[in-house]
């Protein structure tokens, strides 16, 4: 409150008229407010504070106002209805007279009839609205101003005025023009009602109203005046002046009622004249605010959020392969098809996304709001306190990735600040700003899932891929009408999704209650088709990937599988829902085991010897028996496994770890001294014992003599020459710590701790040398990968792997999809230099990944973009997948896993399994992912089915999928040519004599040569076509030795250059050019499954360190056991 000299105070809701003069207290919602009225005040400042400054008062006024002006037009309509027009016009209590002028009797036009009743309500309400005019004039203005505002008043004559004068009482008043008073007492009327009330009516509603009002005025004004004016001619009644009205202003124009005298013409002329002045302005006032509420995509109702459910999406621009990555990932999930979801985006809308938002499919579904998730007022439009998420996406084509981070580090902010409740999806691109958003429900840091995505491909071919396929939403029916084998069985595969259910509720899982982890993963796989690999505990509320047979399945636990389809969906759900029988043997053509059953015979299984003693059973499979089908193979439930040795020899095993934290002499194992940033994980690494000096990681100065104190097992490593790992970057940020982590991480066996060269073009920063320092055979080398030079100095001539990461610079451009040009360019040189080499490339666009490792003549490339084009029109968000770049596993781009941040909204542990499959994240007793090379001595386990026995009995490790490559064919799988050149085989004879002469000399000369006459007549019957295949061919044995020259120079550069800088040109192979082969990777295959030689299995192996653990503890617990046993014997 403030006194009288400091102004007015703030003002109370409701005051009183009374309390007002007689300065008493008021009261507002039980608070007590008191407002002192000095006394030096006089009473027009109390009748201006009550009449206008006081909102919610003066709103009444003006509500009062507006209802006497609307009555004022109702009762001239009703004076209108009750005048018969049988009596002669003339004034109250007069003579009739005659009052013709220019051919018009204007006595009826100046006198009207009245009845008393009428009368006497029209002067009441014309003496109201005249004292309130007056008062209000008063109030703000001058006493003359105000005098001569009443006598120019557009009311006047006013009704009142025959109060004085008795026969003026028949005088005619245009009553009727109150309507415009009413119209601008609305306006204003609205106005305070916005201020009194905070009520926010949009610009639109507002527009849209005065133009409604605006066009009844007119009518009405209209249909009033050619009524009166017509009483002189040929009457009209007030309906066919209102016929006429509308007739008129439609530019209809009938003829059939017109004004027959020039008074009700001219009337006509006039409002025509007003209409197109004033209505053309006030609808291109609407259409301006229709256009830029189009811009700003409107308003989210209140009514609808709370009815609806909806999701908010606040992106800084929106792109149209975001948006429908967005789109198609959210509303793949049955549950979601009735959510709405809300745009919310600072910039005007793209032509590309606004075609796409006006398909019906999007159009009811998806609300576009041009506004910033920093405004709150934008925030109440998009409604985000009742939305159901709110998922915040960071640019990545910004040049400055960390300020297109601080953007969306504000988004989460405000977001968090304005609907604290709400879930909240965030997308950061540095690893060092994701602390900053540590409060939100889910992250994805892109460069943490990036880098080792691309570390995992080094040492586990075509991760990036099956991560990438496990993170989709599909069906599995992609490349299913392909006649290619391999099309149809990668495309089934690719259906498959990690999905969760609790133990108890499960049909699949809740039999295994009491058993061990590995027990119930094997059989649930043999009779279902479906593979378990990991638990969240109820004790820990941790996810356990693979935590081993020590595990013992609870009622509690929820248990995370992989399949083609949620148990909930599956036809074992429906069938014992629909019965309360014990749970029998499923059928085999269901939807769960469709994927495959146990083709085997339980008793001819050939075990190698090396798996152990608890398998040396050693029989063999008859071929030439069909296989009895196993649905389930029941094996024996223990709670501590045998471990032998594993499928594959390595030097030293992970699982043995040393009390010591020693695993030889140089290395240990531990934690990371330093950290990069904050938050960055804590993973058991493979460390040094004192860090590297810096000058020994620069790789001139560790390969040169300039550096003394370089360790020589360090040098023994570099010079096998043996799986080199070579990673291309611009720059050396802290996320490259997460290309190393998973690396050197401390279940690795040490055999694969390969060097790592860093080819950069930047100096690096102190602090991540200072970080990566501990970590074994790191080095870095001052180069580009434009450089032929560069490359060799740093091994790329006997590297295995080599990674190219995107550039942040070429990140934007001016078209969009050309920032991968340079990085497509430079790979296609390495490609062409060293075709051994594996090049793994991260790009910034999925669409380009058909650039890579281009051949225009490669027939199987056209054939595999043809069928993704046909993918693409059926609508399938996953038609790359048969691009063999990305199949192998070659290439790679970050916006795939968005779909991760959308699939978490409904499965919120997708982040995490996939944290813990990348390496990115730790627990204790959780297992890790890795490959297991099939080598010859293998192929007698012979299918997926039995390897997933042996693995899971053996030691442990649970199968989720085999990386396959396999030899293409001449023709394409595809191609129609090949099917009718197989058909015309006699052509395909016609060399056969010469090599049959070769292979039988004694045969018979005269049937060979009646042959080759048959055939030379068949050719000439068909010489267009066979010498149009003759030139095929040659054309191809052109290309082949063009091909062949081409090789030749290439290593004749590569070797002069080598031998230029000084390199020895013993480690470069001959370049070979394969093209023959193809990769791809199978998820969670059926067990009938065939294994082929060079196949990888990607397992999930059990935790090394826990084990041993366990294993001492048991061995502590059995030691106590013995001596209890003693002392109890002695006693």
């Amino acid at each position: 409150m403030a006194d009288g000299d400091n102004g007015v105070a703030s003002l109370p809701l409701k005051p009183r008229f009374g309390d007002l003069l007689l300065r008493e207290e008021t009261r507002q919602n039980g608070a007590k407010m008191q407002v002192d009225v000095s006394s030096k005040d006089s009473f027009k400042e109390r009748l201006q504070f009550y009449f206008i400054k006081n909102q919610r008062s003066s709103l009444r006024v003006r509500v009062f106002y507006f209802s006497l002006s609307v009555l004022s037009c109702i009762l001239y309509i009703s004076r209108v209805l009750s005048d018969s027009g049988e009596h002669q016009h003339t004034c109250f209590g007069c003579t009739y007279q005659n009052y013709t002028l220019l051919g018009i009797n204007w006595a009826s036009i100046i006198w009207v009839e009245r009845n008393k009743t009428l009368w006497a309500v029209q002067v009441s309400v014309a003496v109201i609205c005249l004292f309130i005019r007056i008062l209000l004039t008063y109030l703000r203005y001058k006493k003359l101003i105000c005098i001569l505002f009443i006598i120019t008043s557009p009311q006047w004559p006013r009704p009142e005025s025959c109060i004085f004068y008795r026969p003026l009482r028949n005088l005619f008043i245009p009553v009727f023009l109150k309507c415009w008073l009413a119209k601008r007492a609305l306006e204003n009327m609205i106005n305070d009602l916005h201020r009194a009330t905070h009520w926010t009516q949009s610009a639109m509603s507002n527009q849209v109203l005065i133009l409604i009002s605006t066009i009844v005025c007119l009518i009405f004004t209209f249909i009033c005046g050619v009524e009166h004016l017509q009483r002189a001619g040929g009457k009209l009644t007030v309906f066919d002046s209102f016929y006429f009205c509308i007739v008129t202003f439609s530019t209809v124009g009938f003829g059939d009622v017109v004004p027959d005298i020039w008074p009700s013409k001219l009337l006509v002329v006039i409002m025509i004249i007003v209409a197109l002045m004033v209505l053309p302005i006030q609808i291109e006032d609407l259409a301006y605010l229709w256009m830029e509420r189009q811009k700003s995509g409107g308003d989210y109702s209140r009514q609808r959020a709370e009815t609806e459910r909806h999701v908010v999406l606040c992106v800084s621009s929106i792109k149209i392969d975001l948006l429908m990555d967005f789109l198609n990932e959210f509303y793949a999930h049955p549950r979601l098809q009735e959510y709405y979801v809300i745009i919310l985006c600072p910039t005007e809308l793209d032509a590309s996304v606004r075609r796409v938002l006006r398909i019906p499919m999007w159009s009811h579904r998806v609300i576009y709001l041009q506004g910033s998730a920093l405004k709150d007022q934008d925030l109440v439009r998009a409604k985000l306190d009742n939305a159901e998420a709110c998922f915040i996406l960071t640019c990545r084509c910004e040049a400055d990735r960390n300020a297109a981070d601080y953007q969306t580090i504000l988004r989460a902010w405000a977001v968090k600040d304005f609907a604290p409740s709400c879930p909240l999806f965030v997308q950061i691109l540095k690893p060092e700003n994701k602390f900053h958003v540590k409060f939100a429900d889910h992250i994805v840091c892109e460069e943490e899932f990036k880098y080792a995505m691309l570390a995992l491909n080094c040492i586990c071919p075509a991760t990036s891929s099956f991560i990438t396929l496990l993170v989709h939403t599909s069906q599995g029916l992609e490349g299913q009408h392909s006649p290619s084998d391999w099309h149809r069985i990668y495309g089934k595969c690719s259906g498959n999704e990690v999905y969760s259910i609790v133990l108890k509720e499960s049909v699949f899982f809740s039999e295994y209650e009491g058993k061990s982890f590995s027990y119930a993963s094997l059989n649930a796989y043999n009779k279902y088709g479906i593979c378990l690999i990991g638990v969240c505990p109820e004790d820990t509320k941790s996810i356990l990937l693979n935590p081993g047979p020590q595990h013992i399945m609870k009622p509690l636990d929820v248990c995370f599988y992989i399949s083609l389809t949620k148990e909930e969906e599956s036809c074992f759900k429906t069938q014992a829902a629909c019965t309360d029988s014990p749970m029998t043997q499923p059928p085999t053509n269901s939807a769960v085991t469709s994927m495959g059953t146990m083709a085997i015979d339980v008793q001819d299984i050939s075990i190698p010897s090396s798996l152990g003693p608890s398998l040396s059973t050693e029989t063999n499979i008859s071929e030439t028996r069909r296989a009895n089908m196993v649905p389930v193979l029941e094996v024996t439930d223990s709670r501590s496994f045998q471990t032998g040795n594993q499928l594959s020899d390595q030097s030293k095993s992970p699982c043995q770890y040393s009390s010591g934290d020693e695993c030889s002499d140089c290395y240990i194992k531990g934690y990371p001294p330093n950290l990069p940033y904050m938050g960055s994980s804590l993973i058991l690494c493979h460390l040094r014992k004192a860090k590297t000096p810096k000058c020994c990681m620069r790789l001139e100065k560790f390969l040169s003599k300039a550096c003394n104190h370089k360790d020589d097992d360090d040098v023994r490593a570099y010079g096998l020459k043996n799986k080199l790992i070579i990673v291309s970057a611009e720059t050396a940020g802290n996320s490259l710590y997460n290309f190393i982590l998973p690396l050197r991480a401390s279940y690795r066996p040490q055999n694969e701790l390969w060097p790592i060269v860093l080819l950069l073009e930047k100096e690096p920063d102190a602090e991540l040398l200072e970080t990566v320092c501990w970590f074994p055979m790191i080095y870095y080398l001052l180069g580009s990968i434009d450089s032929l030079d560069d490359l060799l100095r740093c091994g790329v001539s006997f590297a295995a792997n080599m990674v190219v990461v995107d550039r942040e610079s070429s990140m934007s451009a001016e078209e969009d999809y050309m920032a991968d040009a340079k990085i497509i360019v430079n790979v296609q040189n390495l490609f062409r230099l060293f075709s051994g080499l594996n090049i793994i490339t991260e790009l910034t666009h999925p669409a380009n990944m058909r650039f890579m490792q281009f051949c225009a003549k490669d027939c199987h490339s056209l054939e595999f973009s043809k069928l993704e084009k046909k993918e693409k029109e059926k609508g399938s968000n996953l038609s790359f997948i048969f691009r063999l770049p990305f199949a192998a596993g070659k290439v790679f781009s970050i916006s795939m896993l968005d779909t991760l941040l959308y699939q978490s909204f409904v499965k919120d542990y997708m982040i995490t399994i996939t944290r813990l499959l990348l390496g990115l994240e730790t627990t204790p007793k959780s297992g890790f992912l890795c490959a297991l090379r099939i080598k010859e001595e293998d192929l007698c386990i012979q299918t997926y089915g039995t390897l997933y026995q042996v693995l899971s009995t053996t030691v442990g490790d649970i199968p989720i999928g085999i990386y396959r490559t396999e030899s293409q064919k001449v023709q394409p799988p595809e191609s129609p040519q090949s099917q009718t050149s197989d058909k015309v085989s006699v052509f395909d004879e016609e060399e056969q004599p010469q090599f049959l002469q070769c292979e039988f000399p004694d045969s018979n000369v005269h049937t060979h040569s009646l042959r080759r006459k048959s055939l030379q007549w068949a050719s000439n019957l068909l010489g267009p076509w066979h010498a149009e295949r003759d030139a095929d061919r040659l054309s191809q044995h052109r290309d082949v030795l063009l091909s062949c020259s081409e090789r030749q120079e290439l290593t004749e550069l590569v070797k002069n250059r080598m031998q230029n800088l000084g390199l020895s040109t013993r480690g470069y192979d001959e370049l070979n050019i394969n093209l023959s082969s193809h990769s791809y990777a199978l998820i969670n295959p059926s067990p009938d499954t065939q294994l082929e030689l060079n196949d990888i299995v990607y397992i999930i192996r059990k935790d090394p360190i826990s084990l041993e653990l366990n294993g001492t503890d048991n061995r502590k617990n059995s030691k106590r056991s013995g001596t209890h046993i003693i002392e109890r014997n002695q006693l």
